[in-house]
């Protein structure tokens, strides 16, 4: 019975590496889906008993490494609030879409507990979560001009912010529709997820 037991132990170094891995394959999830690289500069990956395409392009895998490496930082220390992917028109600046991820974080946690949920739990949470980035495109308006992307994270008020990051605007899509999807929970970080996008006439 012990056995067991130390198999479903979370604990909060754990709960990020889930959490990290989770925005990994999602904000590429999100990249691919929505056209904002060619798709022949991704390669497909099998996780969480899907296949996931991630990139291959090297200046935006050395951007998502330091951005989801610092990521990792704040999620330890319990200080990360939300992520949003913001996917804008390269000409005007107009943000078409906001992807949100809200992050609630166990406070009471120390480096030493453990909470118990199955790794097969969380990957059925996270499988669902990812199902639906990729069914998005059925329902998101086709983005019809040249797009790129932001990543804006919410931190606690008092951080140090590396100097890499600046400080940024929250970047709302103006008249816009938005559609919740599914939650995954670790027991330790629960992660919320929505889409908002502008409304077509």
């Amino acid at each position: 019975m012990a056995g067991t037991k130390t198999q479903n132990a979370i604990t909060l170094k754990g709960s990020t590496e889930i959490v990290t891995e989770f925005f990994e394959y999602g904000i590429n999830s999100i990249l691919y889906q929505r056209g904002i690289y060619p798709p022949e500069s991704f390669t497909r990956v099998q996780n969480y008993g899907l296949t996931l395409l991630v990139t291959t392009d090297d200046d935006l895998k050395k951007y998502l490494t330091e951005v989801i490496g610092q990521i990792r930082d704040w999620l330890l220390g319990m200080t990360v609030q939300k992520l949003v992917l913001v996917i804008k028109s390269v000409y005007t600046n107009e943000v078409l879409e906001r992807w949100q991820f809200d992050i609630e974080c166990d406070k009471t946690v120390t480096a030493d507990t453990k909470k118990d949920k199955s790794d097969k739990a969380i990957k059925e949470e996270i499988r669902s979560v990812i199902r639906q980035i990729t069914a998005s495109v059925t329902f998101l308006p086709l983005l019809e001009t040249a797009c790129a992307f932001d990543i804006l994270v919410y931190t606690d008020k008092d951080m140090d912010v590396p100097d890499a990051w600046g400080e940024s605007g929250p970047h709302f899509v103006v008249n816009s529709e938005e559609v919740r999807l599914r939650s995954f929970s670790t027991s330790i970080h629960k992660v919320d997820a929505m889409v908002a996008y502008k409304k077509t006439d």
